[in-house]
């Protein structure tokens, strides 16, 4: 592409095609807005995995076609992202559709075991979370949440506003 030797070739190939690819996505996290590599539903972790393969796909093309096919793709990804994030907020059965449901896995100190099997998450992982929260006794839990992205919250203290729970399920 560049040069007539080939370890040459690769290094200024691999270099510039990084740097074209990274510029590319910024360009495009601009436009479209930071939530593009939000972990806010499953749709989006999706999203930042395959422009993390894009771009390294970008990286070792090795045909200008390839590597525009690359940014296209990329592109379009950007845009698909887009759409669904304005159709679900017209659109609550596309809401529910992409977006999972959070579950709660602990209640006023009590261990939801029916949740916890559920959601196939471990007990001594609930365990586990709960130490990182730094919670001292389960009866200072007032809910644990497995969240839309896989992540768990502990809220502890003397109160939790009703409102916290506001879509999370039961399971």
């Amino acid at each position: 592409m560049f040069f007539d030797g080939p370890i040459l070739d690769a290094l200024a190939k691999g270099s510039l095609l990084s740097v074209i690819g990274i510029a590319w996505i910024i360009f495009l996290v601009r436009i479209v807005g930071l939530r593009s590599f939000s972990k806010m539903t499953n749709f989006d972790f999706v999203m930042t995995v395959a422009m993390g393969s894009l771009l390294a796909g970008a990286s070792q093309s090795q045909e200008w076609t390839g590597f525009l096919q690359t940014l296209t793709a990329m592109a379009s990804l950007f845009a698909v992202q887009y759409g669904v994030s304005r159709l679900r907020r017209w659109s609550p059965r596309l809401d529910a559709l992409v977006q999972n449901t959070p579950v709660l896995l602990m209640k006023d100190g009590v261990i939801l075991h029916d949740a916890l099997r559920a959601t196939r998450v471990a007990e001594e992982d609930l365990i586990a979370k709960l130490r990182e929260a730094n919670a001292l006794d389960f009866s200072s839990v007032r809910a644990v949440v497995l969240e839309t992205t896989g992540d768990i919250s502990v809220l502890h203290g003397d109160h939790v506003d009703e409102a916290l729970f506001k879509g999370v399920a039961d399971a």
